[in-house]
């Protein structure tokens, strides 16, 4: 039977730590089950230098030298492969306690949470930090920090950030019965308010864009395709959602509000002026998606200003009379 790969990297990398000299390719293969089990030296050579890359590639610093006979032999001294004591302070330890929830539904939740019981292990974790990062925030608290990512869509497309890959999917747009085809070159991943979005670039549209994971239909799949366009330093996924929400503007829309009714949109306001006969004039944030939101509340809303927002209501109120 086979011997895993994993276990084969493993037991070479055992072989090389644990040498008091460096071994040559003729002890090694004496040395590890896998080796031996090659069926000729032509097979074992491909194997023995795979191996020795791949260990390489994941850190391991190995030395070759060569000895007396002129034959090569490896080593991996130890004093080249040590770490240094990590340390952090509360802060570091909470954030990134908190962010190894990010994997409760993702394939890496095992490596996750093992990364941190080794940090614990080691002492590199504080006490009081311990205690936050797994939610210990107050000795009769059952309050626990919780970022959840539930969206099939978040795993393949935090992959194509990581991996700079061009990804399609299906996006439903809030004011759209059917979703379309996206094709997005990822820049990166953010959650805010509980819910993920992905900035990145729209080949389609030519553009920055900004998308919520919810709304993304079937499933992403990536393509080897280089990006068209640069990634920037700094994406500011927030800033984007804030302003496409209104949340971070200066414009305003201004609308009749019929008393008693549409509290949301009190709480958002700016200004409030009750006109005394039954309805009151409001001033609100205008963004992305405000019209969607005034035609929910149906004829307890009337739209003053802007005329393109009046406009947009309008037309959501005429198809949903057609419908």
């Amino acid at each position: 039977m086979a011997i895993a790969k994993a276990e084969r990297l493993m037991n070479l990398a055992l072989c090389l730590l644990g040498a008091r000299r460096p071994l040559t390719k003729r002890e090694l293969r004496a040395s590890i089950e896998a080796y031996i089990e090659a069926g000729n030296d032509e097979s074992f050579n491909r194997m023995f230098e795979r191996d020795k890359e791949d260990l390489r590639e994941l850190g391991l610093v190995i030395d070759a030298v060569e000895n007396l006979d002129g034959e090569a032999g490896y080593l991996a001294r130890r004093d080249s492969n040590r770490l240094p004591p990590i340390t952090l302070d509360a802060a570091e330890a909470t954030a990134l306690g908190l962010a190894a929830r990010v994997w409760q539904q993702a394939r890496l939740a095992g490596a996750a949470s093992g990364a941190l019981q080794k940090l614990h292990a080691a002492g590199g974790m504080p006490q009081a930090a311990e205690a936050e990062s797994y939610g210990q925030l107050h000795p009769h608290s059952s309050l626990e920090p919780h970022i959840p990512a539930r969206e099939a869509a978040f795993e393949p497309l935090m992959l194509a950030c990581r991996d700079r890959r061009l990804v399609v999917f299906d996006y439903r747009k809030s004011n759209a019965v059917h979703p379309e085809r996206r094709q997005v070159e990822p820049w990166t991943l953010e959650c805010w308010r509980g819910q993920w979005y992905l900035a990145g670039f729209d080949r389609d549209r030519q553009a920055e864009r900004v998308f919520r994971l919810s709304r993304i239909t079937g499933t992403v799949r990536s393509r080897a395709a280089a990006f068209t366009a640069p990634v920037p330093d700094q994406v500011t996924v927030r800033e984007t959602v804030e302003r496409w929400a209104g949340e971070r503007t200066s414009e305003t829309a201004r609308i009749r509000l019929r008393s008693g009714a549409g509290y949301p949109l009190r709480a958002r306001a700016t200004e409030v002026r009750e006109l005394g006969d039954g309805w009151a004039e409001l001033e609100i944030p205008y963004g992305h998606g405000l019209d969607a939101w005034l035609v929910e509340f149906g004829p307890d809303v009337v739209v003053l200003e802007p005329a393109e927002l009046r406009a947009d209501v309008v037309d959501r109120l005429r198809a949903v009379a057609k419908g």
